[in-house]
């Protein structure tokens, strides 16, 4: 497949060698910083990424660029009509407004929390496990997450999808708290905590926590080549759902509908 890249930091650097290991060939790369890509633009030209996307013959989108960009880009991609997978977090309140815009353009976009297989066993297990431990009242819940000092959205978004999927489990946690408490958190609160410090690539931690005990749930990615991976995993797939009809263009997607 033809790739465009549009974010060539570090994790766009990644997606690049995945790619091409993968047998898939990427046809351009684009961002605002790196004097490496083949497209350098001005920070919020997207005109310039739509005609660096067409240019290119392009048959797939890989979008990793900043929480900032995130939306001009996509809304920006979504008209060309090619499958679309976009990696940077920080925009899901704005899901549903590009699920119709998606609707209206005839686009289709593909975006997850976190590309990696393993992060999306992970949110199965723990989805599984809230259900279990819900039943037991004598145990609460939290959620707390550790990534580079480089990371611009806080909690991630995979710690807003473990949060979510203890929801499914914990029905009378109706609210996400991910700011500091200053008093006692209310029995609906559930607390996601975020901790930025150095490199680290990303760790997850959910704890069940009882009067005699506590189960902790961890998932610790050692490198980032996971989300790389993953990335491109899930554009192959998008298509090929796609072309087969398992899904229909004109909309937004997750990582359940794909895989």
């Amino acid at each position: 497949m033809k790739i465009a890249l549009v974010g060539y930091g570090k994790m766009g650097h990644m997606i690049e060698q995945a790619a091409k290991r993968a047998g898939h060939e990427v046809v351009t790369t684009i961002d605002v910083m790196a004097d490496d890509a083949k497209v350098k633009v001005a920070a919020g030209d997207t005109d310039a990424i739509v005609r660096a996307v067409k240019s290119s013959g392009a048959e797939g989108i890989i979008e990793f660029t900043h929480p900032t960009a995130v939306l001009a880009n996509v809304r920006a991609l979504l008209p060309l009509g090619l499958p679309l997978v976009v990696g940077t977090t920080g925009w899901n309140d704005k899901h549903e407004e590009i699920a119709e815009y998606a609707k209206q353009v005839g686009g289709t976009v593909m975006t997850a929390g976190n590309f990696s297989i393993g992060v999306n066993m992970f949110y199965k297990i723990v989805e599984e496990a809230a259900k279990i431990m819900a039943e037991y009242k004598d145990y609460d819940v939290a959620t707390w997450e550790l990534h580079h000092n480089q990371k611009a959205d806080s909690p991630s978004g995979t710690a807003l999808e473990i949060a979510r999927r203890v929801q499914l489990g914990y029905k009378d946690k109706t609210e996400i708290v991910t700011d500091a408490f200053h008093e006692r958190p209310a029995a609906n609160q559930l607390h996601v905590s975020s901790t930025r410090c150095g490199n680290v690539p990303g760790t997850h931690k959910v704890f069940f926590d009882g009067t005699a005990d506590t189960i902790e749930l961890t998932h610790t990615a050692r490198s980032r080549e996971g989300f790389a991976v993953g990335a491109v995993e899930s554009l192959i797939k998008l298509d090929a759902a796609l072309k087969s009809g398992k899904v229909s263009k004109g909309n937004l997607y997750g990582w359940d509908d794909i895989y």
